[in-house]
């Protein structure tokens, strides 16, 4: 497998609270948000857009447009013609970095710089 050598890695976050978990659709929390990664010590920030397409900002500014998926268990990117995926089965969460590795055996750090709240569901009101 071909890899993508601008810093994709691995990272599954834990979901505090058990209703989250059970309203969790792969990609909400992050669709619209950036996710700082970093790889052998080289830190690139990728933007997930809602509609599936990504950009890679590289330490020296260059963005490299990219498309991602979150199904089947994983989170993957595909740029430049290859795809990396990583482990991906509970949302990220903001400020809570996580190290793991990726389909194409390097070890990255990810840290969700902000996330979508999942949706809340209210308590009934009282009539009267």
């Amino acid at each position: 497998m071909k890899s993508i050598h601008i810093a994709l890695g691995a990272g599954l976050l834990i979901v505090s609270s058990g209703a989250a978990a059970q309203s969790w659709s792969p990609g909400s929390e992050i669709a619209g948000q950036s996710v700082q990664v970093e790889t052998n010590g080289v830190v690139n920030t990728v933007n997930f857009n809602a509609d599936g397409t990504a950009s890679i900002l590289t330490p020296s500014g260059r963005a490299v447009p990219a498309t991602w998926s979150a199904t089947g268990g994983q989170l993957c990117l595909n740029a430049a013609g290859a795809q990396e995926c990583v482990p991906y089965a509970q949302s990220f969460q903001a400020g809570q970095p996580i190290s793991a590795a990726s389909s194409c055996g390097t070890t990255s750090r990810w840290l969700a710089n902000s996330v979508n709240q999942a949706p809340q569901s209210r308590p009934a009101g009282e009539r009267g």
